[in-house]
């Protein structure tokens, strides 16, 4: 007992709570089940009637409350309690017991309560797909009319939206059963029908439901139920659908005139009017389309709406390739405009979109005075001096006719006219600008492009049918540059293409604007060879290929392939643009530094890097050949230091290159060498020493490269008397080791030695000095007394330069030196040809 309550106190709790709002109907539905739940479990063997009837209400509800809230599966248990007990209930007042006086009011209660469980046993089998079980039931609720005629109304409609539901889900079989039903129930008893309104509604579906689901087998059962539906209550939907089934069924006009004819009489809206001579007439009903159409205009010649019905007859009249009939209704339009009859507003609009339409086929077919006529129309219901965006568009379209019938100077009157309505729009600046392309007017044009690039920069804002959104500036600057590249107009086409450029999104678009762009720059700059054009292209468009190539990675409709084809392309020509510009070491540099970053973006395969090697020597060697000229000690430095990163870049490519392959033969490592050599012997680096201790020990050094490095030792701003002369003894030592000596470079070599060794004009020196410089004469002469091919002007400076040593020995006291030097310079008076006698 106390278990019951606490169920009774939860159910009724649940019920206050969900009226204040406090729990939601899922919350209560839950609740519910408990509390029934428990109410059931407490049932004794031989319950009271009362008992029962709390379990039946419960049972109920509890089922009631899982099917409003979509969950019949669950509502299905609870029913068949509900039923259980109102049998119990029923057998229990058939005995008589607890001596209950009012029997039979109790029974109706109880068939009341059987009539609603059976109803919503139904509802749940048309949720859950079972047609079988919710036809039962709504069988035996039929059956139980007879005692419940109150009930009639509320079957007929529960039939109704089974039907309205399974029509929805597209089962038009059972749909059409429980419309059907709905019908009959609604006719079993005229006290407690629908009433005729909601029976015609209830037919008119049935219809429907005949006629989507086939047509043709079903259109019979389909007409009988529409016309017995305009039979119970004439409603608009009822005679459109008569009229679409006709239709379907292929009768003749003339029964379709007497389904027209039966709501004529009738007052229907305007709305309804057009709609059905809209579908007479886009079934090819032309005679009774046009003559209802007619009757429509003799009932609403008074409504202000009449235009309505004259834009339709003229879009049928288009739509049937009778124009010269569409045209005299135009004109007859525009006649009363200025007579007092105008089109309401929205009717004028849809009328200017009818002449524009039509017009636009015209321009598509190349019939451009045809497409004039009707824009003219168009034209005419505007009041001369009216600024309005439209009439820009109209005027600007006009411009366009105009242009393709090579008629200028109208072209040139409709985009002014136009720039008046609308002169910030992005689309009158075009039309400026085709005219200016076709006069051949550059500079004009290239104003044109130049305000569509600015416009193009801030999309308008307007909120009207002509905003520009974001790519039409785009779009159009593309257009733009097609016209004037057709036009051969290079200039023009540059401009467009630039500002295209810093515009475009879509990386596919943008890298074809830049190759474009980049060609004519190209052809440019090789007509007339424009430091600024090579300036503009480095600048501009590499510079934006580069950066859009970095930021690409990120588009998803740009791929991998699509890049590194687009990255090749521009890493080729910067490479043939550095080739080209020889003549200009600095833009030759920078076009060798853009190959190598653009070339980051292609696979670093075998020919990649070598490109990106070569790259970066030749950036550094154009670097070291800039800081050789003239220039401040500052710039100098800066030149070398970049050299120098050049050459850092390059060491590591090259290291991996190495790897792939034999590189024996390649010159890079000497060059790479000779080129660090001088940017740090320039910047004074005090880590040139350990650069060179490496160069000492390299045993295929070859003597070419250690008289380089001798002579850098010494250029300007570099000095390195002890690096040079090592270098120069080493080469001095590989010549010595050839089988045969080649006398000529020898004797160079040797030259250099001796001149480093004893400058000229300096007499003080050391006894160690003179006699390495001793051995190296000494060198000299074996190798002159060996061969012939020793040049004899070398031979001649070293016999001078050894006399003169003499005669320096000789003025500071040192006759014994000075004999000795003297001596060694008369030893090569006897290797002289044709000097011989003048020395001697």
């Amino acid at each position: 007992t106390q278990l019951e309550e606490s169920a009774i106190s939860l159910w009724n709790w649940a019920v206050t709570k969900h009226t204040g709002s406090v729990v939601n109907d899922e919350q209560r539905a839950k609740l519910r089940f408990v509390a029934c739940r428990l109410v059931c479990l407490c049932e004794g063997s031989d319950p009271p009637e009362g008992t029962i009837r709390r379990q039946i209400l419960m049972s109920m509800k509890t089922g009631r409350g899982w099917i409003d809230i979509g969950k019949a599966d669950l509502a299905d248990g609870f029913l068949e309690i509900a039923m259980s007990r109102i049998e119990k209930l029923y057998a229990k007042l058939l005995k008589g017991s607890d001596g209950e006086a009012d029997i039979p009011v109790q029974k109706a209660d109880v068939e009341k309560n059987l009539f609603k469980v059976l109803s919503y046993q139904a509802e749940s089998a048309v949720a859950q797909g079972d047609f079988q079980k919710a036809v039962m039931c709504v069988q035996r609720c039929k059956d139980m009319l007879m005692k419940l005629p109150k009930e009639t109304c509320y079957l007929s409609i529960l039939c109704y939206n089974f039907g309205v539901e399974t029509y929805e889900w597209k089962r038009y079989e059972q749909s059409s059963f429980w419309l059907s039903q709905s019908y009959d129930i609604g006719k079993m008893d005229v006290k407690y029908s629908l009433g005729k309104e909601m029976q015609a509604k209830v037919l008119r579906l049935l219809a429907t439901a005949y006629f989507e689901w086939d047509c043709n087998l079903y259109l019979e059962k389909a007409l009988k139920a529409i016309s017995l539906a305009n039979q119970e209550n004439l409603h608009p939907a009822g005679c459109f659908l008569k009229i679409k089934i006709l239709l379907k069924s292929g009768a003749s006009d003339e029964d379709i005139n007497s389904a027209v004819a039966e709501f004529l009489h009738h007052e229907m809206s305007l709305d309804f009017c057009l709609n059905t001579a809209k579908l007479l007439l886009e079934h090819g009903r032309e005679s009774v389309g046009f003559d209802f159409l007619k009757s429509v205009a003799e009932r609403f010649e008074s409504s202000p709406d009449l235009g309505k019905i004259t834009l339709l007859h003229i879009e049928f009249l288009l739509q049937n390739k009778r124009e010269l009939l569409a045209k005299q209704k135009v004109e007859e339009i525009i006649i009363g405009h200025y007579t007092g009859k105008q089109l309401l507003p929205e009717a004028l609009n849809r009328l200017h979109i009818i002449l524009w339409d039509r017009a636009a086929k015209h321009y598509e077919a190349k019939s451009y005075s045809e497409a004039l006529h009707w824009y003219n129309y168009s034209v005419s219901f505007y009041t001369p001096g009216q600024i309005d965006q439209n009439l820009a568009k109209l005027q600007r379209n006009m411009s366009s006719c105009y242009l393709h019938l090579k008629q200028i100077d109208k072209a040139k009157e409709a985009v002014k006219e136009a720039e008046r309505c609308d002169p910030n729009s992005v689309f009158t600046k075009f039309s400026v600008y085709k005219i200016a392309v076709m006069e051949k007017d550059t500079d004009k044009a290239v104003e044109a492009v130049i305000e569509m690039g600015k416009l193009a920069e801030k999309p308008s804002q307007r909120e009207d049918k002509l905003r520009v959104n974001e790519n039409t500036g785009t779009n159009l600057l593309s257009l733009a540059a097609q016209i004037a590249l057709e036009n051969e107009q290079q200039v023009v086409a540059i401009k467009a293409l630039e500002y295209l450029s810093e515009h475009l999104q879509d990386c596919q678009q943008l890298f074809a604007a830049l190759k474009c762009l980049v060609r004519l720059m190209l052809s440019k700059v090789m007509a007339e060879n424009e430091e600024k054009s090579v300036t503009y292209v480095l600048n501009n468009t590499f510079s934006a290929a580069h950066k859009r190539l970095a930021e690409s990675f990120t588009e998803e409709k740009f791929t991998g392939d699509m890049r590194i084809l687009d990255a090749h392309w521009f890493r080729k020509v910067a490479w043939n643009l550095a080739v080209q510009f020889g003549g200009y070491p600095e833009k030759m540099r920078d076009f060798f530094l853009l190959s190598f970053k653009l070339s980051q973006f292609c696979p670093s395969d075998k020919a990649v890097l070598i490109a990106q090697k070569t790259c970066l020597l030749m950036a550094a060697a154009v670097d070291l050949e800039m800081g050789r000229q003239q220039v401040t000690p500052s710039k100098q430095i800066e030149l070398l230091t970049q050299a120098l990163q050049h050459l850092q870049a390059c060491k590591e490519i090259w290291k991996v290159l190495k790897l792939t392959g034999d590189f024996a033969k390649d010159p890079t490592d000497t060059l790479l060498l000779l080129y660090e050599f001088e940017a740090r012997s320039k910047l004074n680096d005090p880590t040139l020493h350990n650069l060179m201790e490496s160069v000492w020990e390299q045993p295929q050094i070859e003597v070419k490269t250690l008289e380089i490095i001798a002579s850098l030792a010494m250029e300007s701003p570099a000095r390195y008397p002890v690096l040079c002369k090592k270098a120069l003894k080493s080469a001095l030592n590989l010549h010595r080791k050839q089988t045969v000596i080649d006398a000529v470079k020898f004797s160079k070599c040797l030259h250099s030695l001796i001149n480093l060794s004893l400058p000229t004009g300096l007499t003080d020196l050391d006894a160690c000095v003179l006699q390495e410089v001793w051995d190296y004469f000494e060198d000299a002469l074996s190798v002159v007394s060996s061969t012939d091919a020793y040049p004899e002007m070398e031979i001649l400076w070293l016999m001078t330069k050894a006399w003169n040593t003499g005669i320096f020995q000789y003025t500071i006291g040192k006759y014994k030196e000075a004999e000795q030097w003297c001596g060694l310079g008369m030893r090569f008076l006897n290797h002289l040809g044709s000097l011989k006698k003048s020395y001697e």
